[in-house]
């Protein structure tokens, strides 16, 4: 099933392997999450996690590739399950089937190796964020609205978090949502499939990856650009992380 990922000599036998020896939480099976899971699953991902408190809708269908019709009314977390089971026999999943806050979340991601951001409010993508770095726990971040997307990688200590970026969450009203504004139903597509690739280039320790630089995707001029995020900020929760980690490492030094 992985020979063409074998045949890469950026992955090779020992990449594969690595790979199904790999654990990735996916937050959200809505329009991002659908084609991380399709694609982490078929790339050889060995355990996955969904996240996902909701139930499938008739307008989810217009993006959310995971669920059809006859998933209308059911958990995503139990429409993805069935789906991806039927493309591999032998994928471990564990599943989530409610919202994550902050008595769940640190838990919930203790035991992967990468996360995906695939949710539709700031207040669960500042959670994540804030959760990931105080673990050390790299993720990829995406966001959607009308014919834009973007998406950038976290990895704690080596860039920019999204809260070094955009530092709280927005007022209410301030930024429209999906419901209110429209999305492009292909939009999540691309960037869910990004944020996969940016999770197998994380496991197998290659490629380089969006850790300081946010791409940006305008659907309809076809435009992709690159944003250069600055990497002489740290925000409160970055600068807690790397006074601790520093705390630790001369802890190490004068107890050897």
């Amino acid at each position: 099933m992985y020979r063409r990922n074998i045949l890469l000599k950026e992955i090779g036998e020992a990449g594969q392997l690595k790979l199904l020896q790999s654990r990735v939480l996916v937050i959200g099976a809505g329009g991002l999450g659908s084609p991380a899971l399709f694609y982490l699953a078929a790339c050889g991902v060995g355990e996955i996690g969904i996240v996902d408190g909701d139930r499938v809708e008739r307008s989810n269908l217009q993006r959310q590739i995971l669920h059809g019709h006859a998933d209308l009314g059911k958990e995503k977390t139990l429409s993805a399950l069935e789906t991806l089971s039927r493309l591999r026999d032998d994928l471990r999943i564990e599943l989530y089937p409610f919202c994550i806050s902050e008595a769940n979340i640190d838990t919930i991601i203790a035991p992967y190796d990468f996360v995906i951001e695939a949710t539709d409010n700031f207040e669960s993508k500042f959670l994540i964020n804030d959760a990931c770095v105080n673990q050390g726990k790299a993720f990829s971040h995406a966001g959607i609205l009308e014919t834009y997307g973007q998406t950038m990688t976290i990895v704690p200590g080596g860039g920019p978090c999204f809260r070094c970026v955009f530092e709280d969450v927005p007022p209410p009203d301030a930024v429209k949502a999906a419901h209110e504004a429209g999305v492009l139903g292909s939009l999540p597509g691309v960037l869910g499939t990004i944020q996969a690739t940016e999770a197998i280039k994380y496991l197998l320790g290659r490629g380089r990856l969006l850790v300081g630089r946010m791409l940006t995707w305008d659907a309809f001029s076809m435009v992709f650009r690159e944003v250069k995020l600055p990497g002489d900020k740290r925000c409160r929760v970055c600068e807690m992380e790397h006074q601790m980690r520093n705390s630790t490492q001369k802890g190490g030094k004068n107890d050897g």
